[in-house]
């Protein structure tokens, strides 16, 4: 396990990988010290490797309003996922950058149509915001819904804001 600590516009972020991948990243936070307690566990930061650079470079740039197109190259630890979770965290992954995907639309583009709730849940205790774009997943109607990062509902329209999308107001 390796970790590493940074600061972006958003504020600041810890990220945590495996041989796996990667298998948390926080953001958003005041401090690095309270990016570093969100972790689930940390190891003593370690010379990131390549890769590690690259997505820090790219969230980054992200965090500043620049386009990086999608983080689909990012490999993940996901051995704690279910089936159901596995096949959600996949097809979030897919929502471009600017657009958003209802939890119901989401549900039913995994293959488990109906599931709305259940897809809340699993965009709830995603580990890895941003790589996989909880924020582009929406109530119905296009209302905004819950997030479960630091400022919650601010910070999801922000970032959605930062990459385009258009919003319902309020």
């Amino acid at each position: 396990m390796h970790s590493c600590l940074f600061s972006t516009e958003l504020g600041w972020s810890a990220a945590l990988w495996s041989e796996l991948g990667l298998c948390e990243l926080k953001f958003g936070y005041p401090t690095p010290a309270a990016a570093v307690a969100a972790l689930r566990e940390f190891v003593d930061p370690t010379p990131p490797t390549n890769s590690a650079k690259k997505l820090v470079a790219r969230l980054q740039t992200f965090a500043r309003g620049e386009p990086v197109g999608d983080f689909l190259d990012i490999s993940l630890d996901t051995s704690h996922l279910t089936d159901f979770g596995g096949a959600v965290t996949a097809r979030c992954r897919l929502i471009p950058p600017g657009e958003t995907l209802s939890y119901g639309a989401l549900a039913e583009a995994a293959g488990y149509p109906g599931a709305a709730r259940a897809v809340g849940s699993v965009m709830r205790k995603n580990r890895w915001p941003l790589v996989v774009p909880c924020h582009r997943v929406v109530a119905a109607g296009g209302k905004l819904g819950g997030f479960s990062a630091p400022s919650g509902p601010d910070m999801k329209r922000r970032l959605l804001r930062l990459e385009g999308a258009d919003l319902v107001p309020g």
